[in-house]
């Protein structure tokens, strides 16, 4: 399992993402906002929690975290390039 596929199957059951399957989360969607998967501020502080509880890596500040949360590919970016 790569890590795109480990992120969508651990947001789904760590964010308690009901009714949405890791084949409908595209890779390129925007995490937050109405035309994106619809995840919040509060769902932000919880990927910072399951980044680190999964990967082993930790999002330090608002800056890393601003882009790294911008899509699951850039959250994947992150998470491989510091691992």
């Amino acid at each position: 399992m790569n890590i795109k596929e480990k992120l969508k199957e651990v947001l789904i059951s760590d964010l308690n993402l009901v009714d949405v399957t890791p084949e409908e989360i595209r890779d390129d969607e925007p995490l937050f906002g109405d035309d994106g998967l619809g995840l919040d501020s509060l769902d932000a502080v919880e990927i910072i929690v399951i980044v680190q509880k999964h990967f082993g890596v930790e999002i330090r500040n608002m800056e890393e975290g601003k882009d790294a949360l911008r899509s699951l590919v850039s959250l994947a970016k992150f998470i491989e390039e510091r691992q």
